[in-house]
């Protein structure tokens, strides 16, 4: 999704709201080298990219539901576009790709690109259609409501317009760059995601018709406030490109200004660097991130009143096909909504929550200073995040490492942090205090490649031995190690979790992890870095299960167990949960134990390749997603066992790349409590009673969020706020189980 950080993120942290709804779009071609089972039938998979794009209907449904604080259902529609515009940058542009240079394979369910491709136009031209009419019948009818306007320049009045004026004579037309086409000044670069006017003009004296192009510039507001005639509790706004379009005279001077549309240019946005070939891999990449703004054309969106003409200039001068061309009412980029998003009315947004300190970490008077060494010797320590704080317990452990005289090092694991992160400056921190500082930079993360770069060198220069990772293969794991002397016995700190080393997204990703002061994690741990970080072959681990090599064949294992289990007449069941779930093996592996008369209950916010209920071969495999003011983003592996449960947390979707091309980790919880919490937050997410949605054997999902009287039903994420909220103050203070 957080070098550029994609444009859902931007949104979400910049405004502050939450409601981030995005999807890792990592590259995931490559084919899995896969025996199938000939037991089971041929077409018992789901496509990926349909799945993806059903994903991002529910992410469209929750813009449509009149039951949520309009701002919010603006920010849901600003998210549905960002989440489309990443999906044909890397999604798209990947399969267009593979079948330009003849290296395509068939998709997970057998299907030639070319034939997913139309699908995809199919279903997203359904999609952004309905994403048009959602802002222009639903959302902006809701927000006139609740005195928030989006005016057209027809629908001010003299004074409104002389304001206008005046606005665009100052702060707009000076960065305005129009560009003209003619044989003297050929067809412009249109920077991928920009927003554009197409403009036709007649020279007065000569009577000719030329054409130019100019861009909406980025770095100004999409919504322009008008400041006449507001009324108490009134705001209204003007469209940039509509305040643009009618100012045209101004920057054609003595030219007759005929017509004007506004369009809108995807580009191909992956990346592709050849590690083995590379020695140096940031400089490789940053001049890979320059050559990305240079891609090829995959979309062309369009205002619906576009003339022929102009458009067949577009697409004779872009080099797309009719199916790559999206007619759609204005306005286009429905991704600017992020900007009315920020609009200060607590009234219009989902009430505020304020994370809490976890109980175990509570001083045990009122004045006292917390100390997380102390209180994690005690007990493992499960958090949940954004419910519980993730500055008063990560970060607070992290700090109290940098500056804690008896901590001698700390390992780390970055995949994605904001721009001012507390944890790189804890790190700088103990750094310069003389500790021994390992930071894992995996500056491979997509859209956050220079945001990487920048701090893997800000480390560097602070002494921080910098590495990343293992040639081929993300980092993609979440781990942090300190290792503290403690009466002259070393003892090892660890912190596994599902979510990146990131205040700003920990308060709308939903994570958890695990703080322990297990030895064993730690010398798990230890062994892990020392592979990532210099030359050692992966050992199987105690508490771990670790990719690219163990971790599939660990859950296939325990997977068989459940069914073997099953079959002999003793207590099974499988409860997973997680972002995607695409990996054949893991899927199959699913299937023979539903087969075998296991219950299998899969939460899965975004891609689900699996079929459920379908009888002979899933009819005891639910599938369910949850969508709402936070991101589902953690992932969960539980197994009955006979009685012994065996649950997991950790880092990997069941992905190709999560599996095979990245390193993962998740750890085995230890803690009777914590496996209690996590099984009534499976009991809670299944519940009738409360909101999701379900997946049918067609591959259809369909929301229940309405109860037998129209009712709303209870709202995961609300209840587990109030939970947090109320939870007593720990009074347990035994030693670690």
């Amino acid at each position: 999704m957080d070098g550029e950080r994609t444009t859902l993120e931007n949104g979400l942290l910049d405004n502050g709201l939450s409601g981030s709804l995005g999807s890792d779009f990592d590259d995931d071609f490559a084919p899995f080298i896969y025996e199938p089972d000939p037991t089971l039938p041929d077409d018992r998979y789901l496509d990926r990219e349909l799945s993806w794009l059903a994903f991002n209907q529910r992410v469209l449904e929750l813009a449509e539901d009149p039951l949520l604080p309009v701002l919010e259902r603006a920010n849901f529609l600003a998210i549905f576009a960002s989440n489309l515009d990443e999906f044909f940058m890397v999604r798209v542009a990947g399969l267009k790709r593979r079948i330009a240079t003849g290296l395509a394979v068939p998709t997970n369910v057998g299907r030639a690109p070319q034939d997913v491709l139309a699908d995809i136009s199919e279903k997203a031209h359904v999609l952004q259609v309905r994403h048009a009419k959602a802002y222009r019948e639903l959302v902006l009818p809701a927000l006139e409501a609740a005195g928030i306007t989006v005016s057209s320049w027809d629908e001010l009045d003299e004074a409104d317009r002389v304001q206008m004026r005046e606005v665009f004579s100052q702060q707009i037309f000076p960065v305005l760059m129009p560009l003209a086409v003619d044989p003297a000044h050929p067809f412009p670069y249109i920077s991928g995601l920009s927003l554009n006017l197409s403009v036709r003009v007649r020279n007065s004296r000569t009577g000719k018709e030329q054409f130019a192009r100019l861009k909406v510039p980025q770095m100004l507001p999409r919504f322009v406030r008008i400041d006449a005639r507001e009324g108490l509790g009134q705001v209204r706004f003007l469209r940039l490109e509509d305040l643009i379009a009618n100012h045209l005279g101004d920057l054609f001077p003595g030219m007759e200004i005929l017509d004007h549309h506004v369009f809108r240019v995807t580009r191909n946005e992956d990346v592709e660097i050849d590690e083995d070939e590379t020695e140096n891999l940031i400089q490789a990449l940053e001049r890979e991130l320059l050559r990305r703004r240079f891609g090829p054309p995959i979309r062309l969106e369009v205002t619906d009143d576009m003339d022929d003409v102009t458009l067949g200039l577009l697409v004779r001068e872009l080099d797309v096909t009719e199916q790559e061309v999206y007619r759609l009412p204005a306005p286009l980029d429905l991704g600017g909504l992020f900007d009315l998003a920020r609009i200060d009315r607590p009234d219009l947004h989902y009430p505020n929550h304020v994370p809490t300190t976890a109980p175990q970490l509570m001083p045990s008077e009122p004045n006292a200073k917390p100390d997380v060494f102390a209180a994690v010797s005690r007990q493992d320590i499960l958090l949940h995040h954004p419910y519980e704080s993730f500055a008063t317990s990560v970060q607070a452990f992290l700090e109290q490492a940098a500056a804690d005289p008896h901590v001698l090092a700390i390992k780390q694991t970055l995949y994605r942090t904001s721009g001012d992160s507390p944890i790189v400056e804890a790190l700088i921190d103990a750094a310069e205090a003389g500790k021994q500082v390992l930071a894992l930079v995996e500056i491979k993360a997509r859209f956050d490649e220079q945001n990487n770069i920048s701090w893997a060198r800000k480390l560097e220069k602070a002494g921080v031995h910098v590495v990343y990772g293992l040639v081929g293969l993300k980092t993609h794991c979440k781990l942090a190690l300190v290792i503290r002397e403690e009466k002259g016995v070393l003892k090892h700190y660890s912190h596994i979790g599902t979510g990146n080393y990131n205040p700003k997204t920990s308060r709308i990703y939903e994570d958890l992890g695990l703080l322990t002061a297990d030895d064993q994690v730690g010398k798990d741990l230890t062994r892990l870095f020392n592979e990532l970080s210099g030359y050692a072959i992966e050992k199987k681990f105690k508490r771990l299960l670790v990719a690219p090599l163990h971790l599939r064949k660990g859950l296939l294992k325990r997977i068989d167990t459940e069914a073997a289990n099953a079959a002999a007449g003793r207590p099974s069941g499988i409860r997973i949960k997680l972002n995607s779930i695409v990996d054949e093996a893991i899927i199959d592996a699913l299937y023979r134990a539903s087969q075998a008369g296991v219950p299998v209950d899969l939460w899965v916010r975004g891609i689900c390749g699996l079929v459920p209920g379908r009888a002979g071969l899933s009819e005891n495999i639910r599938v369910r997603s949850v969508l709402g003011r936070y991101l589902e983003h953690s992932r969960v592996f539980s197994f009955v066992n006979d009685g012994d449960p065996h649950v997991y947390i950790g880092s990997a979707d069941m992905m190709h790349r999560n599996l095979d091309r990245r390193v993962e980790a998740l750890v085995r919880l230890a803690d009777p409590d914590h496996l209690a919490e996590l099984g009534r937050l499976f009991d809670l997410a299944f519940d009738e009673r409360t909101a999701a949605w379900a997946l049918a054997e067609d591959g259809v999902w369909t929301r229940h969020h309405l109860d037998e009287n129209s009712a709303p039903l209870a709202d995961l994420q609300t209840k587990l706020q109030q939970q947090a909220s109320h939870r007593p103050r720990s009074t347990r203070t035994g030693t670690r189980r």
